[in-house]
C-alpha cells in the first residue's frame, strides 16, 4: 500500500516584512496587506481604496512570531473537494481544491437559539431575527458528508450553536454520531442544562458524548456579567461537579474567551482550577476574542489580545509553572502524524494549520503543585525534525518494522532522562509512544500515575486581522445543510457564510414561535 504524504514543507512566505492578502472590514473586498515589525510587535497594515487604511496588531511579540514560522507545513487538502476549480479564496468555499488542510475537527451548529444572550457570541437568534435549526435528517446528511471526506474521515465532531443542548433531539444526534463512527464527540456548551439536569448529562454520556467543551471565562461573576450577560460561575462549577459524580465521566475542556482589560487577569486562575480538577478536566483551550461588527482602532487597541499575550500572562500568573518556551504552534506536531501514518500505512489526522493560528503545550500533572510540561523532559525541536525526516523515508519504504524501531530510538535519544517526572519513567513514556506507533486509537494510550493535560490557545480571525493564507490552512470546518464544508474563519468572519447559510435555512422568530409555542429559547 502506498500513501501520499499528508504534509510537506510549507510554501508560506517567511520572515518580516512580508505581504499577504486580507479583506477590507467595511466592504469585504480582497486587498493586499503588509505584515511588519513595529516596537517588537507584529502589525498588519492594509488600505482599501474606498475605506482607507487599517492597522492592527497581528501578534504582539516578533520573536515568538518568527519562531512559530519554523514549524510550518502545508497539507494536501482533500481528495474529493466539492468545488474543484475555485480561483479566489475565500469567496468560493466548499471545500475547494485551493484548501490545504483536511478536516481535523467538524463544527455542526444544531440551532442558533440559546438560553443566554452573550454580547460576544458568533450566533444569536434574537439579534438575527430568525431561527436556524436543521432537521434531524439534515443533520445526519451533514454528518455523513464529513465521514465521506478523503483521505481522512473527519474524526471529531463538535456540536455547537447557539446552545446545542436545547436542540430537541440533542441526545439522538449524539447517538447517531457515535453510530456513524466518529471517535470523538463533543458539545460546545454554556453548561446550563448539564448543571441543572444531571440526568440529561448522564443521557448524553450514555449516547456517546466524549467531551464537554465548556465556556469558562473566569472565576469571578463580574467576568461573566461582562462577557455573557449573567452571573454564571456557580453554573460552571456545578457542571464540573456533576461530571465528577458520574461513574464514567466524559472529559471537560475549559474554553475561556479572553478579552484584554476584561478577564486577561484570569488565565492563570483558570489553569489552576483545571489542575485542581484534573480528574475530569483534560484541557484548557483559550480563545482570544475575535471582534465582530465595527469597532474603531482605539477600542481594538484596548481589548485586542493575541497568543503571545496569553502565553506571557500564563507564565507570570502561574509563577513559571508553565512558560512561553513550553508552547509550540499547532503544526509542530505534524511529524508525529506523518510517521504514524507511514508506519501504520493509514492516513491519520495531520494538523497542517497555519503556524500563527494557535499555540499549545502538554503538561503532566501529579497534583496542582506537581506540574511538568512535556517540553521540560523532551527535546522537542530536534525530535520533531528527525521524526519528519524518518516519515519521508518510511513512507517510501516497503518494510515498516525497521522504521518503527528507528522512531522509538529517535524518541529515546531526545528524552532527558534525569528530568522525567517521578512516576512517569522513561520506559513508561516509551511504552505510550510504542503503543501509538502500533495503534493510534484513542483507547490505546498507556495509563500513568500522572495525568496529561492540554493547555493551548486558538485565535480566530476577524475582519481587522484577516489573513487569507490562514484561511487556506484552516483545520476546523463547518458542515452545512447545502452540502458545503466551510473553514471556521470564513464561516464566522470575512464573507461570513454563517449569515448566508442561516438565512437560507431559517424561519422568522415569529413564525417559529407560532409553530412551537413559547419563547424561542
Amino acid at each position: 500500500m502506498h500513501l501520499k504524504m499528508l504534509a510537506k514543507p510549507s510554501s508560506l512566505q517567511k520572515g518580516l516584512p512580508k505581504t499577504t492578502r486580507s479583506l477590507c472590514p467595511e466592504c469585504l473586498n480582497i486587498i493586499p496587506a503588509r505584515i511588519f515589525e513595529q516596537d517588537g510587535k507584529v502589525m498588519m497594515e492594509k488600505e482599501c481604496p474606498d475605506h482607507g487604511k487599517i492597522v492592527d496588531v497581528y501578534w504582539s511579540d516578533k520573536d515568538m512570531y518568527l519562531r512559530a514560522e519554523r514549524f510550518a507545513y502545508d497539507g494536501i487538502g482533500i481528495e474529493n473537494p466539492a468545488i474543484p476549480n475555485a480561483t479566489v479564496c475565500p469567496n468560493e468555499c466548499g471545500l475547494c481544491q485551493l484548501h490545504l488542510t483536511h478536516t481535523c475537527l467538524t463544527m455542526l451548529d444544531l440551532t442558533n437559539r440559546c438560553n443566554l444572550k452573550c454580547p460576544i457570541c458568533f450566533a444569536n437568534a434574537n439579534a438575527a431575527g430568525y431561527v436556524y435549526e436543521p432537521s434531524f435528517d439534515e443533520i445526519v446528511k451533514m454528518l455523513q458528508m464529513m465521514r465521506d471526506e478523503r483521505p481522512v474521515r473527519s474524526p471529531a465532531i463538535q456540536f455547537s450553536g447557539g446552545e446545542p443542548t436545547i436542540y430537541p433531539r440533542f441526545i439522538d444526534v449524539i447517538a447517531k454520531a457515535k453510530e456513524m463512527g466518529f471517535p470523538q464527540i463533543m458539545a460546545a456548551t454554556n453548561g446550563i442544562k448539564f448543571a441543572k439536569d444531571p440526568e440529561f448529562l448522564k443521557a448524553a454520556v450514555r449516547a456517546g458524548m466524549n467531551t464537554i467543551y465548556l465556556q469558562f471565562d473566569g472565576l469571578r461573576d463580574d467576568v461573566y456579567k461582562a462577557s455573557r450577560g449573567a452571573p454564571l460561575l456557580e453554573t460552571k462549577l456545578k457542571v464540573v461537579e456533576n461530571v465528577q459524580n458520574l461513574e464514567r465521566p466524559p472529559s471537560v475542556v475549559l474554553v475561556p474567551t479572553v478579552v484584554k482589560n476584561v478577564n486577561d487577569d484570569q488565565v492563570g486562575e483558570i489553569v489552576k482550577f483545571a489542575l485542581k480538577n484534573v480528574d475530569v478536566v483534560r484541557g484548557v483551550n483559550f480563545q482570544p476574542v475575535a471582534f465582530t461588527g465595527r469597532i474603531d482602532q482605539e477600542e481594538r487597541s484596548k481589548h485586542r489580545y493575541t497568543l503571545p499575550d496569553l502565553v506571557k500572562d500564563l507564565e507570570s500568573q502561574t509563577a513559571g509553572q508553565i512558560t512561553r518556551d513550553d508552547f509550540f504552534p499547532v503544526p509542530a506536531v505534524v511529524p508525529i502524524s506523518t510517521v504514524i501514518s507511514a508506519l501504520l500505512e493509514q492516513s491519520k489526522v495531520t494538523l497542517t494549520s497555519h503556524p500563527h493560528c494557535g499555540m499549545a503545550t502538554y503538561v503532566f500533572v501529579k497534583d496542582e503543585n506537581n506540574v511538568v510540561p512535556l517540553t521540560r523532559f523532551v527535546e522537542v525541536e530536534p525530535l520533531f525534525r528527525e521524526l519528519y525526516e524518518l516519515s519521508v523515508k518510511a513512507e517510501r519504504s516497503k518494510v515498516k518494522f525497521p522504521s518503527k524501531v528507528k522512531a522509538l530510538n529517535i524518541l529515546k535519544k531526545h528524552i532527558i532522562k534525569e528530568k522525567v517526572p517521578d512516576g512517569l519513567s522513561t520506559a513508561k513514556f516509551l511504552q505510550m509512544m510504542d503503543t501509538m506507533f502500533n495503534d493510534s486509537s484513542k483507547g490505546s494510550v498507556a495509563k500513568f500515575s500522572w495525568s496529561m493535560m492540554f493547555i493551548g490557545g486558538m485565535h480566530f480571525l476577524d475582519n481587522y486581522n484577516y489573513d487569507i493564507e490562514r484561511v487556506k490552512r484552516c483545520a476546523i470546518h463547518y458542515s452545512t445543510p447545502d452540502g458545503r464544508i466551510i473553514p471556521f474563519c470564513a464561516y464566522n468572519g470575512g464573507p461570513t457564510y454563517r449569515t448566508e447559510m442561516e438565512r437560507k435555512f431559517s424561519v422568522p422568530i415569529a413564525e417559529w414561535r407560532k409553530k412551537h409555542g413559547g419563547e424561542y429559547t
